[in-house]
């Protein structure tokens, strides 16, 4: 049975563009336009191995996303890996703090974003 990962981005291009990356590798891919909707997709799966998230998203952005998560028994240990244009220390030392894995800076490099999913799947 192929690992699943959610992919969350209000930009419908991206979680398009990651989603192909990821299925070329044989995982299944979710995906959520924003942080409200996650809850929705992890109350029809019940769980997913590794999600990605933006952290600029409207009605629950990333960093609440993660806090949310992270406070829950059931998703407080799934890896979590932020894609995120946002590029400053401060956002980066935020979203780890909070307890992302890892922080990926847009525009992004597919191979990086491929190795940085088989390093928490694999």
């Amino acid at each position: 049975m192929p690992r699943t990962i959610l992919v969350v981005d209000d930009s419908p291009t991206i979680r398009k563009f990651v989603s192909l990356a990821l299925e070329s590798m044989g995982y299944k891919v979710l995906t959520a336009s924003d942080g409200m909707e996650v809850f929705e997709v992890l109350a029809k799966v019940g769980a997913v191995d590794l999600i990605i998230t933006d952290i600029n998203m409207p009605n629950l952005d990333g960093f609440e996303l993660i806090k949310s998560l992270r406070s829950n028994e059931r998703f407080k240990d799934v890896p979590i890996i932020i894609l995120s244009s946002l590029s400053d220390g401060k956002n980066i030392d935020t979203g780890l703090k909070l307890g992302a894995n890892s922080y990926l800076i847009k525009p992004f490099n597919v191979k990086r974003i491929q190795y940085e999913v088989s390093k928490y799947l694999n």
